[in-house]
């Protein structure tokens, strides 16, 4: 039945990109409010991918949990305070293994002069693997104490489940697993899981120190290879610099994202 879905169209869905929203955002994922004054930094292309995967997520025949396997995106050009952008959305591919069907989905945000930014995501909807052991929630402010941090670059990263509830109204990314406790547990996840995005949105951060002014990034590549749990502390490792580079979130033996990332010319 998903199959059916290959090929919809999302066209032109207005959207505003907000200071306020923009503050929101910087302060949820700890970026610098400093430098992001007359744009939102580049991993606001997360609340743009949300004006048009709703309707793709929310359609009845999607059924079962869904989960981010992997997201690009591309910046042609910075993404301005209070500009008004047109957002649409393409189901390029639905291929089904077993239960679970893994959809390709492309979007592309214009402004008067052309694509400010464009992303591709693969969305795995539907059982994933064995079902995750049952964990206990965190209080709702909780975030890691402390971690081990080796290198330069700033870690630990946290979130507690009051921040991603503040992401998702950021961003729109209302999807249940992320906040709320029982729908991650049917979906198999065993409990809430921090937002693929949002652990996008941290790498992201670092990464954009590579370069001065609004379009610091000219693409990204992100894999999502294991759940991050609220509350648990994770480092940021790997080494910014030259025209290409890796960064990786990990979760102590864990791996949870990793960022492949090319800096604007």
């Amino acid at each position: 039945m998903l199959e059916a879905l290959e090929g919809t169209t999302f066209e032109k869905r207005p959207y505003r990109i907000c200071a306020e929203k923009v503050a929101e955002f910087v302060d949820v994922t700890g970026d610098d409010p400093q430098r992001w004054t007359a744009a939102a930094p580049p991993g606001f292309a997360a609340a743009l991918l949300f004006v048009v995967a709703p309707e793709l997520l929310e359609d009845p025949r999607v059924r079962g949990g869904v989960v981010h396997g992997d997201q690009t995106f591309v910046w042609h050009s910075p993404l301005r305070i209070e500009s008004q952008l047109f957002v649409s959305g393409t189901v390029e591919r639905v291929r089904t293994r077993g239960d679970t069907a893994f959809v390709v989905f492309s979007l592309v945000a214009s402004g008067d002069s052309g694509p400010v930014v464009e992303g591709r995501s693969t969305f795995l909807m539907g059982p994933t693997g064995e079902p995750l052991e049952e964990v206990d929630e965190p209080s709702a402010t909780t975030r890691a104490d402390s971690a081990t941090v080796g290198g330069d670059l700033p870690s630990p990263r946290s979130a507690s489940r009051h921040d991603l509830v503040r992401y998702t109204a950021a961003t729109r990314d209302w999807n249940p697993i992320h906040w709320d406790h029982a729908a991650a547990v049917e979906a198999g996840l065993g409990g809430v899981v921090v937002h693929g995005l949002l652990q996008s949105a941290w790498l992201t951060g670092v990464a954009a120190t590579v370069r001065p002014g609004d379009r610091p990034l000219q693409s990204a590549r992100y894999r999502y290879t294991a759940p991050l749990r609220p509350a648990r502390a994770a480092v940021i490792e790997g080494a910014v610099g030259g025209e290409a580079f890796e960064l990786r979130l990990r979760d102590g033996e864990a791996t949870t994202v990793t960022g492949r990332f090319e800096a604007a010319s």
